[in-house]
Formats: C-alpha cells, sequence, structure tokens
C-alpha cells in the first residue's frame, strides 16, 4: 500500500464534505490585528529558531497545580510553561522553528471534576489556543510546513485544532505530522473527522502519532477510561498491532529535571500495544519508581513519561517525517 495513501484519502474526503456543506472550519472569534497574540509577550515561543524550513506549534502540558479551575497567566505561571517547553523542545527544536502560546490551562483541580463539568474550563482554554493558532496562521506562517505537537492536556488541543482548523484542505496539505501524545482519540472519533489520521508507520504524513504509556497490569486510566479503545502506535518499531518491540530499539531515553539537566539511558524499555484499549505496555519498568500521583492515575501509569521514555525515537521521527514530506513535496 501506498504510505501516502491516508492522507490523500483524507484529503479526498475533506474535499467531499466541503463541498457538500457537511465540514466548516472555526470561525475567528477576535479580528486577529485587535488580538493579544499580536503582542510577543503573550508567546512563550514566537518564532524560535529562525533558519529552520517549518514550524512547530506546541501546546504545553499542564503545569498549575493549585487554582480554580484555569491557571492565571502571571509571571510565575509563564515562567513554569516555559520550563515544561524547555524540558521537552529537545525532542524538536533541531528541525522546527518554534511557536507556543502562554494560555489558562486547565488546572489539575479540574480532574477532579466529571468530563462535563471540566469541560467549560477547557473551552477556555482552548479559545485561548485557537485564537493563537489563527493568529500565527495570518501573521507567520505563509505557507510553511507545520508540526503540531502537544503532550497530555497539550494533546487535547491539538486535537481541537485539527477538527477546527484543518477541515481547510489547504492547510491540511501543509500538515507534516500532528504529535497528540498521552490524550487519547478513539476510532469513532477519527471517522467523523477526516484530517485525523491516525499514524500507519514511521514515515507517513498528514497524520497523527498518538499513545499513552503504562505496565502491563493497568487495566484503565483517566486517559483511557475502561470501555474505550483509542487508536495508537508503538514508538519503538512504529507499528499499530501488537508486535513487541524489545528494549534494543529504544534509542534512547532522556529524562530532563527542572532545572533543565539530562541523563541519557540507552535501551531503557522495550513496549508493545493493547489493540483493545489502544495503549502502549512498557514491561520493563519498575512501576514503584516511575508512577505519577495516586489520586490521578494508578500506579503503573507512565503518563508522565511518555516522552522521555522513547526521547531519541521521537527525536528521530520528527526528523524523518519532516524528509517524507519534503520529498513529497519534491516529487
Amino acid at each position: 500500500m501506498n504510505k501516502h495513501l491516508f492522507r490523500w484519502l483524507a484529503l479526498i474526503l475533506i474535499s467531499a464534505l466541503l463541498a457538500a456543506g457537511c465540514v466548516a472550519c472555526a470561525e475567528p472569534a477576535v479580528a486577529f490585528e485587535d488580538s493579544k497574540f499580536a503582542d510577543p509577550e503573550n508567546w512563550a515561543y514566537y518564532g524560535v529558531g529562525e533558519d529552520k524550513e517549518a514550524d512547530i506549534f506546541i501546546v504545553a502540558p499542564t503545569v498549575d497545580m493549585k487554582s480554580e479551575y484555569n491557571m492565571p497567566i502571571d509571571d510565575m505561571n509563564k515562567s513554569r510553561l516555559v520550563r515544561a517547553l524547555n524540558m521537552q523542545k529537545g525532542i524538536y527544536e533541531d528541525n522546527l522553528r518554534m511557536f507556543s502560546p502562554y494560555y489558562p490551562q486547565a488546572s489539575f483541580k479540574a480532574y477532579d471534576l466529571t468530563e462535563a463539568e471540566r469541560e467549560p474550563y477547557m473551552d477556555i482554554a482552548y479559545s485561548d489556543v485557537s485564537e493563537a493558532f489563527s493568529y500565527y496562521l495570518d501573521y507567520e506562517n505563509q505557507g510553511r510546513p507545520i508540526v503540531l505537537f502537544g503532550y497530555s492536556q497539550g494533546a487535547y488541543y491539538i486535537y481541537r485544532l485539527l477538527k477546527d482548523h484543518f477541515c481547510d484542505e489547504a492547510l491540511y496539505r501543509q500538515l507534516v505530522a500532528a504529535y497528540a501524545i498521552g490524550w487519547g482519540c478513539t476510532f469513532e472519533e477519527a471517522d467523523r473527522y477526516p484530517q485525523i489520521v491516525p499514524a500507519a508507520g514511521e514515515d507517513d504524513i498528514g497524520c497523527v502519532v498518538s499513545y499513552d504509556a503504562e505496565a502491563p497490569e493497568v487495566e484503565e486510566t483517566l486517559i483511557t477510561p475502561r470501555g474505550e479503545r483509542h487508536f495508537a502506535i508503538n514508538p519503538l518499531n512504529w507499528k499499530t498491532d501488537a508486535t513487541p518491540a524489545d528494549k534494543a530499539q529504544n534509542k534512547g531515553a532522556v529524562f530532563v529535571t527542572n532545572d533543565l539537566e539530562t541523563t541519557e539511558a540507552a535501551q531503557f524499555c522495550g513496549a508493545y500495544l493493547d489493540t483493545e484499549r489502544g495503549v502502549l505496555k512498557v514491561p520493563d519498568v519498575d512501576p514503584a519508581e516511575y508512577s505519577m500521583r495516586p489520586d490521578m492515575l494508578p500506579e503503573g501509569s507512565f503518563h508522565i513519561y511518555d516522552l522521555y521514555f522513547f526521547w531519541n525515537n521521537l527525536k528521530e521521527n520528527v526528523g524523518v517525517r519532516l524528509a517524507a514530506y519534503r520529498s513529497h513535496q519534491q516529487g
């Protein structure tokens, strides 16, 4: 099968749905010349890496542990967002010009609410993310290739950007890939939005790379509730079936401290997909040593390490997909 088949099927579906009036992209909420995102002070990264050939729009993960229920955009929280972004940027900064807005993300306390109760606070956060992305498109993109990247809560907003903005066929053609890691999407949801194309291999483009890591014995988490089945891909062997990847295929975990000190661990762990739930199982890691908050996620959820365990494989893959995009454009 042609490795770009899914992309072109998506383009055909988007074109058909647009022609039929079934898909409408989000309308701008403000006149962008009046947007607060015209001020670079409202961006954590604004055009960082001017010599890069493509852009990345990043939505930061959750950093606010205390607010009820949206994070104030003050100096302290800005510094927390920048620190979180700096801790992950090594995955993509070599290849991409970086944009990432400050936004009033939902706090950890919001996750104590039911999904229905939490949604208004997520909407507040997303409104700023969407406005920032629209401003970026109007004033900075100029037709350049785009990578989307979000981890955890950030990944949730990446899916919403895909739904609301990439129903535009021309914009979808600019999409190298969307990395939406640590937040799932069901196959049914992807079927409703042809621009959400699950990654099928190492070098397909216009696709979504998604997974969330956990120990083999875990049966459900906040990220993947019981009864849901998400699409996912294994970042070690880039397969979507249950084929296990040995730890020898792990090109290096990288652990980053709050002070941005890094420690690399070669061949840190293997992984395989649980295709019934669409989660990434990690058998070689002690859950007692690498778990998150027990009040939110069970022991054995490796959610906080979704990027770190597979760091060098992800870093390499950003370059692989960018090269595949470049080759496709030239061909």
